[in-house]
């Protein structure tokens, strides 16, 4: 726990302090990179967990990371949408963000801890987890969703007028509401990611960690593919599947065992077959 706490301080620490200097060059390759080496911790965290744990502790964590990873990229098309219809600049962007995922990593914290209380105490909770991440599969596999509109809570915040200072910052009181919405938003995909991540584990620090480290990629995440996000188009498909997996998994926990390895494999099968399919369909004008 101390060894996470330190990498996850200095990952903040190196996000806050050397990269916004390092992104004046060319912050979409600062945010590639950033990107990749958040993934390499990642996997190097969950080999040290198969190290140290048991091998189903580091297939737990990474089957865990790869589901909150992929949701993180569902969350981003309405970040995308959010801030394009507020026409922030990539600098407020980025301030968002940052406090954003403060808040996120503190919120599924307290989530995971709820969860988990309740999966102790009353057996019936795992059946209602299941129907959440099945009503969510469904919501996801309905054909023709609309990305492109403007969510409630973007339509709310572009009527109210965001104020904005002299030197183009967003004014404190604006700040404060962008990133609330921020938060609302990730609190509504929290409520489908904590039970997806409770079907594969029921650890809380590899919940927790899980989480965490797919939380801290979703910003640069999102600056180095939000030029590249309207082409994910059938990746809510692939998303749609591994949610009906997962809940699957845990309404029938009690008859049908299926192995970490199994799900690990399900989940990085339908990941990499959505997305491949995505990019091979043709580019929007």
């Amino acid at each position: 726990m101390i060894l996470f706490a330190v990498i996850v301080a200095s990952l903040l620490l190196v996000d806050i302090a050397v990269l916004p200097r390092l992104r004046q060059g060319s912050p979409v390759r600062i945010a590639i990179l950033w990107t990749i080496l958040l993934a390499l911790l990642a996997a190097s965290y969950a080999v040290y967990l198969g190290l140290h744990s048991g091998r189903d502790a580091g297939f737990e964590f990474a089957s865990g990371y790869l589901i909150e990873f992929s949701l993180s990229v569902d969350n981003l098309f309405v970040f995308l949408l959010l801030f394009r219809s507020l026409q922030l600049t990539t600098q407020q962007q980025h301030r968002v963000l940052l406090w954003g995922i403060l808040g996120a990593i503190l919120l599924r914290a307290l989530f995971i801890v709820v969860g988990l209380r309740l999966l102790e105490r009353f057996a019936w909770v795992q059946y209602l987890f299941g129907a959440i991440l099945l009503i969510a599969a469904l919501r996801l596999l309905r054909p023709h969703r609309k990305k492109q509109q403007p969510s409630g809570i973007a339509r709310w915040l572009s009527r109210r007028g965001l104020r904005f200072t002299g030197d183009h910052r967003l004014a404190l009181s604006s700040l404060l509401i962008v990133i609330l919405a921020v938060e609302l938003t990730d609190l509504v995909f929290a409520l489908d990611s904590i039970p997806a991540v409770l079907a594969v584990t029921r650890s809380p620090m590899i919940a927790w960690t899980s989480n965490v480290f797919a939380i801290l990629g979703l910003r640069s995440l999102y600056f180095a593919l939000s030029g590249l996000l309207d082409r994910f188009r059938l990746l809510h498909y692939g998303l749609g599947l591994i949610l009906a997996f997962v809940a699957f998994k845990m309404i029938a926990a009690h008859w049908i065992a299926i192995p970490t390895l199994a799900s690990l494999g399900i989940i990085l099968g339908i990941l990499a077959l959505f997305s491949a399919l995505s990019l091979r369909q043709p580019s929007r004008p």
